[in-house]
């Protein structure tokens, strides 16, 4: 379980891989506070794509219950609790319906974000915040068709930006629907391929991370497959796009199974000689060179060039410790 600490530098790395959960999910309290979940950051209890709209009410009364089970809890034991909702009008319905409850979460992921609803949402994230004295966050997925389509994306992207970029405060990681983009295209790739050898939306995913990681934390797509051996085909699969995820500058992922955050988890880790040579750039002072040579002599760190690469591999140590080689 990862502590949480009220540093909002690590905060946004400390979401790591997010499962998802339907909020129809009655046991999911239970199993929470007793810690059954293993490697467990961050779960968002979803009333969007994973209920179907005729059980809408049904799930909205058991998501009511979980949160107040989840209440009156420490929250501090806590891994970071969030709801999905549908729409910015959905979002206000589900604030007023938890009241009181609504301190037990972390914050809220809001789906299909962009410039149709993004002021809206920022607007209400805002208003919430006016009357806590702990941040309620949101979680932007941009997964829309406007932000795919070529001839509006850049556009679009950068107006979202805008938005959040209001609210930074308030905007905890931003996401991507890497399934919402591939079934715009009518694409799906096997238990052997990863995300980023799907032309078109590594190209989406390009210039998400192109527009959006200056400034915020951007999480990965969901891998899709899971199971109980993990040494099977799907766990090197996730294993080899957590790889392309990390050097493409994607820091965590969604999960839509629990098997798949123990493989999460320690990927969020640096291995010990990426964290030695961060923390030699971070504290370079020998005042004369901008170049040194790596702790284990096999590469060049350069100060100016890989300050934000060591940050970053800095705070995801603090969480997470670091790898056994």
């Amino acid at each position: 379980m990862v502590e949480h600490h009220h540093n909002d530098a690590l905060l946004p790395y400390m979401v790591g891989g997010l499962l998802y959960t339907p909020a129809t999910n009655t046991g999911v309290a239970e199993k929470i506070k007793n810690g059954r979940i293993p490697c467990l950051t961050s779960i968002a209890l979803c009333l969007e794509d994973a209920v179907l709209d005729e059980a809408l009410e049904y799930a909205e009364g058991c998501l009511k219950n979980t949160v107040s089970e989840l209440a009156k809890l420490d929250k501090e034991k806590l891994p970071m609790i969030f709801a999905r909702v549908r729409t910015p009008i959905h979002l206000l319905h589900i604030h007023e319906l938890l009241g009181e409850n609504e301190q037990a979460l972390t914050g809220y992921v809001l789906p299909k974000f962009d410039p149709e609803n993004a002021e809206e949402y920022a607007k209400l994230i805002s208003q919430f915040n006016g009357s806590r004295t702990e941040k309620l966050y949101i979680m932007p997925i941009i997964e829309s068709g406007t932000a795919a389509d070529i001839s509006h994306r850049t556009e679009t992207l950068l107006e979202i930006k805008a938005v959040l970029d209001k609210i930074k405060e308030y905007v905890l990681n931003v996401r991507v629907g890497g399934n919402d983009f591939s079934s715009l295209y009518g694409l799906r790739r096997s238990v052997s391929q990863n995300i980023y050898e799907i032309g078109v939306i590594r190209d989406i995913l390009s210039d998400i991370i192109n527009v959006f990681a200056s400034d915020h934390v951007v999480s990965g797509a969901v891998w899709e497959y899971f199971g109980t051996d993990m040494d099977a085909d799907w766990a090197k699969g996730l294993k080899r796009e957590l790889e392309l995820d990390k050097l493409n500058g994607f820091i965590g992922k969604t999960a839509i199974h629990p098997s798949q955050l123990p493989i999460i988890y320690e990927s969020m880790k640096p291995s010990r000689a990426d964290y030695d040579d961060a923390r030699s750039i971070l504290s370079w002072n020998d005042g004369q060179s901008g170049v040194a040579k790596s702790a284990d002599s096999s590469r060049m760190n350069e100060i100016k060039c890989h300050k934000k690469w060591a940050e970053r591999i800095v705070r995801l140590a603090e969480v997470y410790g670091i790898r056994d080689e």
